[in-house]
């Protein structure tokens, strides 16, 4: 079992995909929802800051010397190498964070790190996998973003394959073809996991 000091725990949600599936989407709206006390775990990175990111908002950008540090010192719920030196993680102390507030975590989180958490905490936590209707659609909402080049596009649509194939590890499969009805059935699930 992670070790968290937080004695307080609240409920740890999971959304996992592989890009362009919509779950940062399905995040965001579910975060807006009060009644379900949601608030969002902030990972943390060894990448640079794209665009207008913001440290402790987007994500806690670490360099390569301090994220590898942390990982020595156990400071990390689950971490991972994504690509070559792009390191991610959750910090236990971003976990116990939010539990002091009293609310619910929420994550946008890659497979790897999504089951992690699952295995680590299997009574507190809900796995959703967000599944694109088939690849095609997904490699037309990475494109429709704009906001990477096509060798990083290519490089998330080669990686989607494997992580399809770990939708069955998680407690729910969402299939987003249809917005409206994916956040409605997002929304459903985690309140009722959360009344549990």
């Amino acid at each position: 079992m992670a070790e968290i000091k937080n004695k307080k725990r609240g409920k740890l949600i999971v959304f996992s995909a592989p890009s362009g599936s919509g779950k940062t989407t399905i995040v965001r709206h579910l975060l807006k929802q009060e009644e379900l006390n949601l608030e969002f775990s902030i990972s943390a990175t060894s990448r640079e800051k794209r665009g207008q990111e913001v440290n402790g908002k987007d994500y806690y950008f670490l360099d390569i010397a301090d994220f590898k540090n942390r990982i020595r010192n156990d400071e990390f719920l689950e971490w991972e190498e994504v690509y070559r030196d792009n390191f991610y993680g959750t910090l236990k102390t971003e976990i116990e964070r939010i539990w002091a507030k009293g609310k619910n975590v929420i994550f946008d989180i890659d497979v790897s790190g999504g089951l992690r958490i699952k295995r680590k905490f299997p009574e507190e936590t809900l796995a959703i996998f967000v599944k694109p209707p088939d690849l095609n659609e997904l490699i037309k909402r990475l494109k429709r973003r704009g906001e990477e080049s096509e060798d990083k596009i290519s490089m998330r649509v080669a990686k989607a394959p494997a992580e399809l194939a770990t939708a069955p590890l998680f407690d729910v499969i969402v299939v987003n073809k249809d917005l409206e009805d994916a956040l409605e059935k997002s929304y459903q699930l985690v309140s009722d996991f959360i009344k549990k």
